[in-house]
């Protein structure tokens, strides 16, 4: 079933493809004319998109969606090193085709990008050091202009804090630097951890902890781009109808330890 799923993808793209007018020839008609996918990730957010430290290759769930991806697409992926604060910036100008690191849906940047359908959900978790945690309780305990809140500029925390947290003092963290790097450094109290990366975070640095387990702000996952290419867009919404049934991503999600979701 999934040898047939993987040909009638590529065969829709290319009957795609080969109908759609010259002048109105979308990112998927591009893609398959190059033979190559252009994938932007930014690399530093485990486990969706990181680096292996040994040979500096691109892994995580992300990445495997991506080469599925352009598998099915009977395409090469090549993937392109973008941040937070500049991956809507890059989908728009045309640096690479799809964004796929791990992002949230937020109101912010659709009004900039486009979204295909989900694949799963996040929320959101404190971090803080151990000697840090017993003043945390709940959110409420982070909303003081005592603690120190770090984000890194271009996430959807950056938003979150703003709203949720207005009496906090915050930090404003530009990558590559990360948000908790500065909280390891005692140079904030507290970052906003995804559902996705809090356990990885505190399994991986013995000084960060969850101090609650109070789950925030439940958001859609998806991939990003162009906001006004709708046969990309509606290629890339059946693909992920077909890989949903298949139980693609429920494999990829068990793979990579990502509990709750489809």
């Amino acid at each position: 079933m999934k040898t047939f799923g993987t040909a009638l993808v590529a065969a829709m793209a290319i009957v795609l493809s080969a109908t759609a007018p010259a002048a109105d020839r979308s990112t998927l008609h591009k893609v398959l004319d190059s033979g190559e996918l252009r994938v932007g990730t930014t690399g530093d957010f485990n486990p969706m998109s990181f680096k292996d430290p040994q040979t500096k290759a691109y892994k995580g769930h992300q990445i495997d969606a991506a080469r599925q991806l352009a598998k099915d697409m009977g395409v090469s992926v090549k993937f392109v090193p973008t941040d937070w604060k500049t991956l809507i910036n890059g989908v728009i100008a045309g640096k690479y085709d799809i964004v796929m690191t791990g992002t949230s849906m937020t109101v912010s940047r659709a009004k900039a990008a486009g979204y295909t359908i989900p694949w799963g959900r996040t929320g959101y978790l404190p971090l803080t050091r151990k000697e840090l945690a017993g003043r945390f309780k709940n959110w409420e305990d982070l909303n003081d202009p005592g603690v120190t809140v770090g984000y890194n500029l271009g996430t959807s925390f950056a938003d979150f804090v703003k709203l949720r947290l207005p009496k906090a003092s915050v930090k404003e963290v530009e990558s590559p630097a990360r948000d908790w790097q500065e909280l390891l450094a005692g140079r904030v109290d507290v970052t906003i951890s995804s559902i996705l990366e809090a356990g990885k975070l505190q399994a991986t640095h013995d000084e960060l902890v969850i101090p609650f387990q109070q789950v925030a702000n439940s958001l859609p996952l998806s991939f990003i781009v162009p906001q006004a290419d709708h046969v990309w867009l509606g290629f890339l919404n059946n693909w992920m109808r077909m890989k949903h049934e298949a139980g693609f991503f429920k494999e990829l999600n068990a793979t990579w330890g990502i509990a709750g979701q489809e």
